[in-house]
């Protein structure tokens, strides 16, 4: 499974998930293969219950075989 399908599946599945407001998928235009997600959840303990989901647990696990570099997380809460 390439990487774009892996992250297509991602993203649906978690777009169902209790408390998900926002799972985007997005692929840098300068850089083809590099990608972001870009989530907002209703609560912190909403983006807990995402991280031990089996799709996301998948993701984690398919994606590790074909991925270049590490990932890098950034943190934040909506401000505005």
């Amino acid at each position: 499974m390439e990487a774009v399908e892996l992250f297509q599946n991602l993203v649906k599945e978690t777009r169902k998930e209790e408390g998900c407001l926002q799972y985007d998928l997005i692929e840098d235009k300068d850089h083809k293969g590099t990608f972001f997600l870009i989530e907002l959840w209703e609560s912190v303990e909403h983006h807990s219950g995402h991280l031990g989901k089996d799709h996301l647990l998948n993701f984690r696990r398919e994606a590790s075989k074909i991925m270049e570099s590490s990932t890098e997380v950034y943190k934040g809460f909506k401000i505005y």
